[in-house]
């Protein structure tokens, strides 16, 4: 208990000569302000933005010393919060965590109440972080592309298939009953995406070489693009009357050059998805149903899971394009 120690664990990251380093450290508890928790940390996870704040992308995180980690599900041990009390399992995502706030890579986390949700019953700690923000972002790509497509109108096409973000919409999608096509640029993986769910992988050289035209001959009812650029793009302009494409990456490019043509000839509709500030009200929709009737099977098989001295490798290896699937931080027994 809190109570008994003044410090806790950190993986924390420090500038140094303009080299970013990063080490555990000792760090001491801070005063809880009002409608604030402490929360101990069960468990985190990897994510791209970690790996960048962690080296030194100032995008991300503005200010060093500074622990990553956007990611992060545990026990309130302490609240100041009239939302939430002290023994509540807690799941805190996205918002300013492990990126100017102090994140999920330690032991424990101070934050404001409004940004965490409760774990559902049917969730356990550690899939809640196999999910984490890639699966709080697939959650909310499928819960708007359902709205608007119904299995029996056709493919759903999901770009960076091997990824967080893709391969847990792959599996949602797949579960629900929708035809899939993974897009990817790992022929090596064709065999996993079909496990997770994918009825036929397309290479991502394949959809980069469509004709350079306004519109395309239409293959897709709707989308899930994480990756951006070109490949959104031509997504877009292979999408069937009434379609829908929902975007939330930018890994190809932020940019995309396109006519207007897919959205006034074929009434196709482009939905942004903003992980990091969802409402909360959906929040909660999307979290109740990832635990469960979207929850895919074997779900805590598909991630890696790592301890505190681990994350120095594995942010090299996620940088370096070498990481599959999920990969989890366990903080605490």
């Amino acid at each position: 208990m809190v109570q008994n120690n003044s410090t806790f664990k950190a993986f924390r990251v420090e500038e140094q000569e303009g080299n970013y380093i990063g080490s555990i450290r000792k760090m001491e508890f801070g005063t809880l302000n009002d409608n604030e928790i402490l929360v101990k940390v069960h468990y985190s996870s990897l994510n791209y933005k970690d790996a960048l704040s962690a080296s030194g992308n100032k995008g991300v995180t503005g200010k060093y010393p500074h622990t990553p980690g956007i990611d992060a599900v545990g026990i309130i041990e302490k609240s100041k919060s009239d939302l939430l009390n002290a023994g509540e399992k807690v799941i805190v995502t996205s918002y300013d965590l492990g990126m100017n706030t102090d994140g999920g890579f330690a032991e424990y986390i101070q934050v404001p109440a409004d940004w965490a949700v409760k774990l559902p019953e049917k969730l356990t700690m550690k899939e809640a972080m196999i999910y984490g923000t890639a699966g709080l972002t697939a959650g909310m790509s499928v819960l708007r592309l359902t709205e608007m497509i119904k299995p029996d109108d056709g493919k759903i096409v999901v770009s960076g298939a091997t990824g967080g973000v893709g391969a847990l919409s792959v599996s949602i999608l797949s579960k629900l009953g929708y035809s899939v096509v993974a897009i990817t640029g790992k022929e090596a993986e064709r065999d996993y995406l079909v496990q997770l769910g994918a009825e036929e992988v397309m290479l991502r050289g394949e959809i980069e070489k469509f004709a350079e035209k306004p519109l395309l001959k239409p293959l897709f009812a709707g989308a899930i693009d994480t990756v951006g650029g070109k490949i959104l793009e031509n997504i877009i302009k292979s999408t069937n009357a009434m379609g829908a494409v929902t975007c939330c990456g930018n890994v190809a490019s932020p940019k995309i050059d396109l006519t207007v043509f897919p959205f006034i000839l074929r009434g196709v509709t482009l939905v942004g998805i903003d992980s990091q500030n969802y409402p909360m009200k959906y929040r909660t929709i999307v979290w109740n149903k990832l635990a469960d009737e979207w929850k895919p099977e074997h779900l805590d098989t598909t991630c890696n899971e790592i301890k505190l001295e681990d994350v120095p490798h594995k942010i090299e290896l996620m940088l370096q394009g070498k990481l599959k699937g999920r990969t989890i931080l366990k903080l605490a027994e």
